[in-house]
């Protein structure tokens, strides 16, 4: 069952986070408040009432037709089947309604798992992907690799989320 996130799954997305050992931890407090404030362009997945995804994101204040994904994930013993794409689907279905028109999202260059989920992601949805630098290893005060913009639409609504 794919669904909104509330705060009681925060954790969870910690968790998940923090397993993957490729995405940036935030802190537990922050995806607390992620399942609060921005529920509504977020999703969790979940097998027998375990969160095993989730897909965060929020839309630009510039730009409200454009959702940046921020993070997605799925616990390790549910990879492979199709959940992140299946997550992705039903955020741009979901967002649809509200104008939302175009996905983006930032992976560093040697991240070719996400590479392979936005570009298929694209694919799917029968729309362009254009990648652009957005942020070099030198914009970074720690050891943090550079993050490339991928900018994913227009999407067409009517293509059906599991198409």
């Amino acid at each position: 069952m794919i669904e909104q996130p509330s705060t009681k799954d925060g954790c969870e997305l910690w968790r998940i986070a923090r397993d993957s050992r490729v995405l940036d931890l935030n802190s537990s407090y922050a995806y607390l408040l992620w399942c609060r404030d921005f529920a509504g362009t977020s999703l969790v997945a979940r097998v027998d009432g375990r969160v095993v995804g989730f897909v965060i994101g929020f839309t630009r204040p510039t730009e409200p037709g454009t959702v940046v994904v921020w993070q997605i994930a799925v616990d390790a013993d549910q990879r492979g089947q199709g959940l992140a794409a299946a997550l992705l689907d039903e955020l741009a279905a979901a967002l649809a309604p509200r104008g939302v028109r175009t996905v983006e999202t930032t992976i560093s260059p040697d991240n070719a798992a996400s590479i392979a989920l936005f570009t298929a992601f694209a694919r799917r949805h029968r729309t362009d992907i254009d990648r652009a630098e957005l942020f070099g290893a030198d914009h970074f005060p720690d050891e943090h690799e550079a993050e490339d913009l991928y900018r994913i639409g227009p999407l067409d609504t009517r293509v059906p989320a599991s198409a």
